[in-house]
């Protein structure tokens, strides 16, 4: 279904950017997984190569904008062109308006928005015009509505859909699809950091916090990794080609905007 398509994946070493590398590499891609942090990079590599499968591996910065350079670069070298590029790269955490300290703050916008937009940039000017181009990007339900004490991030996954909108339209000429992912709970580790952060904030246990969490999912159970891949594979494929400007749910019925 992908077969002699290359798809960049940023945040591509852990939880739902693993999952959309391997999902992509079995439908036939040629997957470059990016990550600053190498150990992630080593354990993925891994995996990939258990399941038989080829990955490229890039150490990458998005906030940096020379790493992403290097890594866009390292990129062509190996296969000359892009056609499909995954947003997923993304910080979390709690960034509470009475906190003295101003970095998570800064630090989740340029990684959730600035280096979107870098990765984006940069990717562009590789992704030929009719080549089937695909710009899909991991926002999530907290783009379609807000929890208190996660202004930072809650503000970086509503901006990830306005971009989208506005990108979609400004390289639709080049026959270029651009989509979000909004995925509600996802069983990841970083899942778990955010409930064992929240749980502390509300003086109450992760189990419990966990418990409210699937409560107020309609299907009552949080996601897989690998369903929010099936999404953003058949998004990348040809069948989707009508599909652009969109901002997807995939959250168990938790929102219906």
């Amino acid at each position: 279904m992908l077969h002699h398509r290359v798809a960049l994946i940023t945040g591509g070493g852990t939880g739902i950017g693993r999952a959309i590398g391997i999902k992509l590499a079995k439908n036939g891609a040629r997957v470059a997984i990016a990550s600053r942090d190498p150990a992630h990079l080593e354990t993925a590599s891994t995996e990939f190569k258990t399941l038989g499968l080829d990955v490229l591996t890039i150490q990458m910065d998005v906030s940096k904008k020379q790493d992403v350079q290097r890594g866009v670069a390292k990129i062509i070298d190996e296969w000359q062109t892009i056609h499909i590029l995954v947003n997923n790269a993304g910080l979390s955490g709690l960034s509470l308006m009475d906190d003295p300290d101003d970095s998570k703050w800064h630090d989740i916008l340029d990684t959730n928005l600035s280096g979107m937009y870098q990765v984006t940039k940069e990717a562009l000017k590789h992704i030929r015009d009719n080549s089937g181009g695909r710009v899909i990007n991991i926002s999530s339900v907290l783009g379609k509505f807000g929890v208190p004490g996660y202004t930072a991030y809650c503000t970086t996954k509503h901006g990830i859909i306005g971009f989208t909108r506005a990108l979609a339209l400004e390289v639709v000429d080049r026959s270029i699809t651009v989509n979000a992912v909004c995925p509600g709970w996802v069983d990841t580790a970083m899942a778990t950091k955010g409930i064992n952060e929240s749980a502390a904030s509300l003086g109450i246990t992760a189990e419990q916090f966990k418990a409210q969490a699937v409560a107020a999912v309609p299907i009552k159970r949080f996601l897989e990794a690998d369903e929010i891949a099936e999404l953003v594979s058949y998004l990348a494929s040809d069948l989707a080609q009508g599909i652009t400007g969109q901002a997807i749910n995939i959250c168990g019925g938790q929102t219906m905007v």
